[in-house]
């Protein structure tokens, strides 16, 4: 596995979430788990990997490690395992390996190690991405908690992916303050 240092960024929440809890994170850790067989296999570059380390360094997340497994569960789960068990990072991705074909087994992986899983960013992501494609519907992405990490599985081509991680990222910062231990209401009490 690869590990990338970066400077950690400023992660306000920015106008485009201005609809959410106004939850600031002092810092997300992030790590990006690419599976691809011919990626591990030196046939194909990792393009969504690369493409979500920019997406989320654009948002002052700091990006501290990457790696790129073949289609394997036992290698999928033992990454998440690693970085979550030794809270390497508040935030995992995954790309790739979420829809139908024999190979593909990122959602059996990323349920295998789940302490709870999180289905309204699934439910979300899938949503989203119903109003661009049907196939849509053929993604069997999962997302959840592992410890006190976010675990999201995202769709393995870079436009999807980033698509996908755009749907959710309202909720994430929030999602990661909770797992640190907030306990502030997010919305004010009502009048």
């Amino acid at each position: 596995m690869t590990i990338a240092s970066r400077e950690p960024q400023n992660t306000g929440v920015n106008s485009s979430e201005a609809n959410t809890c106004r939850v600031k994170p002092d810092r997300i850790r992030a790590a990006i788990l690419t599976v691809s067989d011919k990626g591990s296999r030196g046939e194909r570059g990792d393009q969504s990997g690369p493409a979500l380390a920019e997406a989320l360094t654009g948002r002052g997340v700091e990006v501290v490690a990457t790696a790129l497994v073949a289609d394997e569960q036992p290698l999928i789960a033992g990454a998440l395992c690693k970085w979550a068990d030794a809270h390497a990072a508040d935030l995992i991705l995954t790309t790739g390996g979420t829809g139908l074909s024999p190979r593909d087994v990122t959602p059996e992986a990323t349920m295998q190690v789940l302490d709870r899983v999180v289905p309204g960013f699934s439910e979300a992501m899938r949503a989203s991405s119903l109003a661009r494609t049907p196939f849509a519907m053929l993604s069997r992405a999962v997302c959840g908690v592992r410890r006190r990490t976010l675990i999201l599985n995202l769709p393995g081509s870079p436009a999807g992916a980033i698509e996908n991680l755009e749907a959710v990222w309202p909720a994430v910062p929030h999602a990661i303050r909770k797992l640190q231990g907030d306990m502030e209401d997010c919305v004010p009490p009502q009048k």
